[in-house]
């Protein structure tokens, strides 16, 4: 099975756009994101070694994954590159996904861009993937995640108590869903 868009192909959004991450995109400011201590204090990727070499190891598994979508969310105003929204794996059985994000750019920080993006990805999800379910998980410290996710009709569920390590101590692991009739019924 193919991928359903293409490198080409964009999701056009009122302030930003959705594009796949490409070879190209892998340049050492998204590095200098990856190592960056506040970027990455939600980020599973502080877990392991950060490289170029590595990203785009990462990415070309991505590119050549049906079970993942890594998207570039891209400024509209400036064309910049400032961060990145992942749909995947997809559980084709049970038709769901996971939704991951993070705004790199910190200049870009509290602008909506992430609600933006997550509304997007989530409209991708349900009506490119047919997908029955979405869902993503967080520390319970990311407060400004949480919101982005209430703000895109995602629904807090459940957490895991004291599941996930910090510098500071263990966090609750947070979930948050939404379900394709929820999104079909708020739709403009």
């Amino acid at each position: 099975m193919d991928k359903l868009i293409k490198p080409e192909d964009v999701i056009n959004g009122e302030k930003i756009c959705l594009r796949l991450v490409i070879l190209e995109d892998c340049k050492d400011k998204y590095l200098k994101w990856l190592l960056d201590d506040e970027v990455n204090k939600y980020l599973e990727t502080r877990w392991s070694n950060q490289s170029l070499e590595a990203i785009e190891s990462f990415v070309g598994q991505m590119l050549g994954s049906t079970e993942n979508y890594l998207f570039a969310i891209i400024e509209k105003s400036t064309e910049k590159h400032i961060g990145n929204i992942k749909i995947g794996p997809i559980n084709i059985n049970h038709s769901f996904a996971d939704v991951s994000y993070f705004i790199g750019d910190k200049a870009a920080w509290g602008k909506g861009y992430a609600t933006e993006a997550i509304k997007l990805v989530t409209c991708f999800g349900f009506e490119m993937l047919g997908l029955h379910r979405m869902q993503a998980g967080l520390y319970e410290g990311n407060i400004g995640s949480g919101k982005c996710l209430e703000k895109a009709g995602y629904k807090y569920e459940c957490h895991m108590r004291k599941q996930l390590k910090t510098p500071n101590g263990w966090e609750d692991h947070k979930f948050y869903g939404i379900l394709r009739e929820e999104w079909e019924s708020n739709k403009i």
